[in-house]
């Protein structure tokens, strides 16, 4: 028998056992690693996001049984949607439509207000995160409709050629309007805040996060943060495939 099980239908007692044990081997991680050094919790952070990555691939792929090889374009466009929400690149945005064409980039002064055309969008974590959302979904909407009935190869080779045009678009979408800021991509963007904390740590602090009176390394936050969604996602891909629509997509 394995040490470690995780059949909830086969064996519901074991699973939930070694549930606990690798949640305690996660929680732990980050102060047994930091003692060799921060990057293997930056690499357990970007291995989290992954993580969450493959999750939803699983439901399309897994569940579905849809072969979808242009998810990460959407993923794209999300992460882009953040980055112009919690960034000065929106300033260069309008600044673009000023230069290029003065009628929509005078509409988008007046619009704005001075404070973005100066300084660009900074929203908080709650408003960039179901936005970038939505807007990702509806381009998956959008690719959706008119490949409703492709299966297989097709379906494949119709999501690959969107995940390269996606690719290619925000990697030239600096001119003549910059708006993604082409290969270099968006810089200077906000870092995550939690009721007020910044997982970035505050200026001066050495990149330390003080969190219900003690310091902890940046990267140790932003691992508690993304395991933190990572056990959502679960929770919520589980409790979707037991659901009326995931036992209708398993089938």
């Amino acid at each position: 028998m394995a040490l470690l099980s995780f059949d909830m239908k086969r064996n519901p007692a074991q699973a939930k056992t070694s549930l606990l044990v690798l949640l305690a081997l996660m929680i732990v991680f980050p102060f047994i690693a930091q003692q060799f050094g921060n990057s293997w919790v930056r690499i357990m952070d970007i291995a989290l996001l992954y993580i969450m990555l493959a999750l939803g691939l699983n439901v399309v792929v897994g569940f579905a049984g849809l072969l979808d090889l242009g998810y990460i374009a959407f993923y794209a466009i999300g992460a882009y949607t953040a980055g112009l929400l919690a960034s000065p690149q929106f300033a260069a945005v309008i600044e673009s439509f000023v230069n290029t064409y003065p009628v929509v980039g005078n509409f988008l002064v007046m619009v704005c207000g001075p404070e973005i055309v100066q300084n660009g969008i900074h929203l908080s974590l709650w408003l960039i995160v179901p936005i970038s959302a939505l807007f990702a979904a509806f381009f998956g909407a959008l690719l959706g409709a008119p490949t409703l009935k492709l299966r297989g190869d097709y379906l494949a080779i119709v999501t690959l050629g969107f995940g390269e045009i996606i690719r290619i678009f925000m990697n030239n979408l600096n001119a003549p309007v910059n708006i993604t800021n082409g290969p270099q991509g968006i810089n200077l963007i906000d870092p995550i805040r939690v009721f007020g904390v910044s997982l970035a740590g505050e200026p001066g602090s050495g990149s330390m996060v003080k969190i219900f009176g003690m310091s902890t390394p940046s990267v140790n936050a932003y691992y508690f943060l993304f395991l933190l969604l990572c056990i959502g996602v679960i929770f919520f891909s589980v409790r979707l495939q037991d659901s009326r629509l995931g036992r209708a997509w398993v089938a």
